[in-house]
């Protein structure tokens, strides 16, 4: 029976102790799985939690899966470190908030290379699976990767229809690639989770994000951020879950099948689903909101935005080739996934 643990002022050994008391009896192995996203959120409830119903099931209870949503076990940015030392089981990170540690991987947040979370999660998984930035991943054993759909300018005051609008503008950046794009465009980035960007709107610290849809739903953003621009093609966010090795070494070969069972490209399309859907619902209701939404003609290859946006990107991955890595044979199969297989 997965078990929801809420208690956030609680360690991780404390939590361990308390709940280990608590797990199924017939449990032979209790695995803590630690998100930064709202237990009630959309990712919670129709991903991370189908996630562990599985697992559940197809051991039979042998395997029972404790959830610690909303940060509970560790924060935003020390997801993947809380797997890495075993004070979580599974987590869900997005490979971006720690900056430096996936560069490969953060290449599908470039401008063109998704213009949706079905496409981004098929090339991100993709790039994985053909060993282009498995190395990155070396300290855990990655279950799926995937991304959110395309991001947008979500701002409180001020209407954004051209690049020189943002022009001072405080916004929330998710990455250091983001940044990159948004102090091209004249904004100046202020680096946070999402979670911690509806209370910084709200006081003021910032004037606006960068947030995909579903960011705007999930946390509530659209309470704030009445003026919204649709840049298509403009970024997207990679997250990866993920199990701790010696967790996974200790199970016996059949729950191991369980776990390889709910891994891989097919839980990468389930998760795309879900943003995407979330996505949907995100837009409409900014519309039921009375909210001004800007389409930009053209997306990222719009004359007025391309070429800071391009310039971004060449700067990226020349940065990168300069420290030895692939940059541009990861960029080009980036392309190549999401003309052809994930089209």
């Amino acid at each position: 029976m997965i078990k929801i643990i809420k208690q956030a002022a609680i360690t991780a050994v404390a939590a361990s102790a308390i709940v280990s008391a608590q797990a199924n009896a017939s449990a032979e192995y209790t695995l803590r799985f630690s998100h930064f996203f709202p237990e009630v959120s959309g990712p919670s409830k129709n991903l991370f939690m189908k996630w562990a119903e599985a697992v559940e099931t197809e051991s039979n209870g042998r395997i029972d899966v404790q959830m610690y949503p909303s940060s509970t076990l560790a924060k935003p940015p020390a997801q993947y470190d809380a797997v890495k030392n075993s004070i979580a089981d599974v987590s869900v990170s997005v490979q971006g908030y720690t900056a430096n540690r996936f560069p490969l991987t953060q290449i599908v947040e470039l401008p063109g290379v998704s213009q949706n979370a079905a496409q981004g999660s098929c090339i991100v998984q993709s790039l994985y699976d053909e060993g282009l930035i498995s190395n990155e991943y070396r300290q855990t054993k990655p279950l799926f990767l995937f991304t959110h759909g395309p991001g947008g300018i979500h701002t409180t005051n001020k209407e954004i229809k051209v690049p020189k609008d943002l022009e001072g503008l405080r916004i929330r950046r998710p990455t250091a690639v983001v940044a990159k794009l948004l102090e091209g465009l004249g904004a100046q980035p202020v680096g946070m989770p999402a979670p911690a960007s509806y209370q910084s709107t709200q006081r003021g610290v910032i004037d606006g994000v960068a947030l995909p849809w579903e960011g705007e739903y999930t946390f509530r953003l659209n309470e704030l951020t009445p003026h919204h621009t649709e840049v298509g093609g403009l970024y997207t966010l990679a997250f990866i879950m993920t199990i701790n090795k010696s967790f996974y070494n200790r199970l016996p070969a059949d729950l191991k099948k369980v776990i390889d069972h709910n891994s891989g490209i097919e839980w990468s399309k389930k998760a795309a689903t879900v943003f995407d859907d979330l996505d949907a619902k995100g837009r409409a209701q900014a519309i039921e909101m009375g909210h001004k939404i800007n389409v930009i003609e053209g997306g990222a290859e719009n004359p007025l935005w391309k070429p800071v946006l391009y310039q971004a990107t060449e700067d990226y991955l020349n940065e990168l080739q300069a420290k030895g890595l692939p940059s541009y044979k990861v960029y080009a199969r980036a392309v190549e996934l999401s003309q052809s297989a994930c089209k």
